[in-house]
């Protein structure tokens, strides 16, 4: 059999085509689970699911109401919070197993990178792929997940209101926005009715909402349900009035968002055009930068090259993103 096509430059090609296919397919699996949805035909709410499987109101609380710190990992700067941060976004992971993706994506692309490139670059790069990359995915995923709920809270609190008026009491109206409304707002008055209901002050069942979702109009909403619970007063027209609110906050967003869509596409394209500019030129001539890399002042000048261009990126983001 000849193998003289089996040169060390070819089998060197073979195995930064292979690693390169494997770090390929974790990151579209990883890619997939966080941008999975449910589909028509699953039930509406994650609760509901539950409660038709038999789960308890104790399992019901442990799984949608984890708590804020990832035991084991608690001590990591970045996945500290990452119970909290996978509920908000929605995605059915264990936080061992997120960690485990990203660590093994990140030493996928720095054995990749490693073959041709200096250490400290295929570190850094490998830094950035395997785990800056799938939190900013999941960062990205959870603001989604905030402006489907924003959006959503308003005809929850009409439908909430509505019930009040008829003669409803306060917890069977929660009730049945749970069961009327869809995720993520469903689920998430769905386990303030659980809550009450294991025996939990109605006003610390909305303050753990609150906190939970860590939403403005939200804290808006448990301050009036606990100002009502301690001096009484109208609450469905108080609930009324925070619905109308909502939803001028929401429009103005919209128009804020609108005028300012070329300021934001101008901050991503300043940000984002040198480090492609600076990747593309490592990929295609590695001689350009590693040329210099000997020279005294080179390690100064990519530190300094380095800040400037996180500094640009933050401050273009400051001025193109307003709080309303």
């Amino acid at each position: 059999m000849d193998t003289s096509f089996l040169t060390e430059e070819t089998l060197l090609y073979l195995i930064c085509l292979g690693v390169g296919v494997g770090v390929l397919v974790s990151l579209s699996a990883l890619r997939n689970v966080l941008s999975r949805r449910e589909t028509a035909t699953e039930v509406t709410s994650r609760r509901m699911r539950m409660i038709q499987d038999g789960r308890s109101i104790e399992e019901r609380l442990a799984l949608l109401r984890p708590t804020a710190r990832a035991g084991s990992l608690a001590w990591l700067p970045l996945f500290g919070g990452l119970p909290l941060k996978l509920r908000r976004a929605r995605v059915s992971m264990a936080p061992a197993r997120f960690a485990g993706l990203c660590l093994v994506a990140t030493v996928l692309v720095f054995a990749v990178l490693a073959l041709r490139f200096p250490v400290w670059m295929a570190i850094a790069a490998a830094l950035v792929a395997g785990i800056g990359l799938p939190l900013a995915a999941l960062r990205i995923r959870i603001s989604a997940q905030r402006k489907t709920l924003i959006a959503q809270l308003p005809d929850a609190l009409d439908l909430l209101a509505r019930g009040l008026r008829v003669g409803h009491p306060l917890n069977a109206s929660i009730g049945a926005v749970a069961q009327q409304m869809p995720d993520p707002v469903g689920s998430e008055f769905g386990l303030v009715f659980d809550q009450v209901n294991y025996g939990e002050n109605l006003p610390d069942a909305f303050q753990d909402f609150a906190e939970r979702v860590d939403i403005e109009d939200v804290h808006y909403l448990s301050s009036s349900i606990g100002i009502q619970h301690g001096t009484g007063s109208d609450l469905a027209r108080m609930i009324d009035v925070l619905s109308k609110v909502i939803r001028n906050r929401i429009m103005l967003r919209r128009k804020v968002h609108a005028i300012s869509a070329e300021g934001r596409l101008t901050a991503v394209f300043l940000s984002v055009v040198p480090v492609m500019m600076f990747g593309f030129t490592t990929l295609t001539a590695p001689e350009y930068f590693g040329g210099v890399m000997d020279d005294p002042l080179f390690i100064p000048m990519a530190v300094t090259v380095v800040f400037l261009t996180v500094l640009n990126a933050v401050v273009m983001n400051r001025l193109v993103n307003f709080h309303v």
